[in-house]
């Protein structure tokens, strides 16, 4: 209970005070005495030992309604009988500690519960270390150098899998009714189904009414993706509760608009200018980039759709010859690139680029890396989310990512009207 004459700010302050003398004492300890801080014998090993066992002990008091050494609790009914030893693993490393027993054999400790050998913290650790993309032997190593603790490979994939059910929970979980923009963008993982394959992950990002990146889902193609495999993907999203989307930006995606008219019918379906941007210099002499470059962002510049026609026939008419796959990519591209050009520079900053899954991505890959392939598609998912679990713990998938957000939320109210409420946002 709090000392009510103390204000909370106070008590806080003594509490730090505290901690930091414990700190100071162990850190002089280890160098008066020339041992060291974690790892077997380490003062914050026994430090840890210390706590736990006393915290047991703590534990059994209540349990059997009277502390250790009382005389009420002589030949009265159960109590204390010994204790047993018990190697835990912790953040500190490998500690031994006496777990205290009763006659009844009925005491059921909460701390450290029968049958546990590793503390929550390890776990935790276990699993931040594989979404940075160490493998479960580097991980056993890492484990074995810092903390002289033992632990297989085969746990290591015991405590990673736990998030599995985790994982379900985040994949079905209910989503904002409207995000004003929607991404979509894959990357490509090795997976081994009778042979080693690369297979598509597609990433699904949405930009919130508060500015934030919501990471929708995972779904896993084998690249023949049509619009049944989109409609699929779509429908649960809408049955997790979006029912409408002003902007979905994708690239090239075979199906994917057909889905997006029939789920939400209002939605208009925008190709990533940056890709095309970075696709038209593929195919280009490197030579002629900057020229180019320069001709090129009058088109996706441009005020209106008239005058990026104009913009667009003047470049293939000084490039067509040369590069007449530059002409026929934009040509390919033009229905779900000029929506673009209707919108304020608000909307356009937002909606320029997939940065927003690409920066992700990116995660990904280094998570990716280091294990070649995976076994099944489930192994890949699970990487995957482990690495977007570290971006972000509550396990929401959501970051702050669009700065200066108010203006661009104005400019999608009024050029959406009737579809964003201000008031509640």
């Amino acid at each position: 209970m709090s000392d009510l004459t103390t204000p909370p700010s106070a008590q806080e302050d003594a509490g730090r005070a505290v901690e930091e003398a414990l700190a100071q004492e162990l850190v002089e300890r280890a160098r008066s005495e020339g041992v060291e801080l974690v790892g077997p014998g380490g003062l914050l090993t026994g430090l840890t030992k210390t706590v736990l066992e006393t915290a047991l002990e703590a534990e059994l008091d209540d349990h059997l309604g009277y502390p250790k050494h009382a005389v009420e609790g002589r030949d009265k009914g159960n109590s204390r009988n010994g204790s047993r030893s018990k190697t835990l693993l912790t953040e500190v490393g490998e500690v031994e500690i006496d777990v205290p027993r009763d006659r009844e054999g009925s005491f059921e400790p909460k701390i450290v519960k029968k049958r546990q050998r590793r503390l929550a913290g390890v776990d935790e650790l276990v699993i931040s270390l594989a979404a940075k993309g160490l493998t479960t032997g580097e991980i056993a190593a890492h484990l074995a150098d810092v903390y002289g603790a033992e632990v297989s490979k085969d746990t290591i994939s015991r405590i990673t899998d736990a998030v599995i059910e985790e994982l379900i929970a985040w994949q079905s979980r209910p989503l904002d009714a409207v995000y004003p923009v929607v991404f979509v963008d894959a990357i490509h993982v090795k997976i081994r189904d009778g042979k080693v394959a690369n297979r598509p992950v597609y990433t699904v990002v949405g930009v919130t009414l508060d500015g934030e990146r919501d990471i929708l889902g995972l779904w896993v193609g084998d690249g023949s993706e049509g619009a049944k495999y989109w409609h699929q993907v779509l429908s649960e999203i809408l049955n997790r509760g979006t029912v409408d989307v002003l902007i979905v930006v994708c690239d090239g995606l075979r199906g994917l608009p057909e889905a997006i008219g029939d789920v939400w019918p209002l939605a208009i379906v925008q190709t990533c200018v940056l890709h095309l941007i970075r696709n038209t210099f593929r195919y280009a002499s490197r030579a002629d980039w900057d020229e180019l470059a320069r001709d090129l962002r009058p088109v996706y510049t441009a005020a209106t759709e008239q005058q990026a026609t104009d913009r667009f026939g003047e470049l293939a008419g000084k490039w067509g010859e040369r590069y007449p796959a530059i002409v026929k990519l934009w040509q390919n591209a033009w229905a779900e690139f000029v929506p673009f050009l209707a919108y304020s520079p608000e909307i356009r900053k937002v909606i320029y680029s997939t940065n927003a899954i690409e920066s992700l991505h990116a995660r990904f890959r280094r998570s990716v890396r280091a294990r070649g392939h995976f076994p099944n598609e489930q192994a890949a998912v699970k990487c995957l989310y482990l690495t977007i679990r570290s971006l972000d713990p509550s396990g929401r998938g959501r970051a702050r990512w669009v700065t200066r957000w108010k203006a661009a939320l104005n400019a999608f109210a009024i050029t959406f009207e009737g579809r964003i409420d201000l008031n509640n946002n």
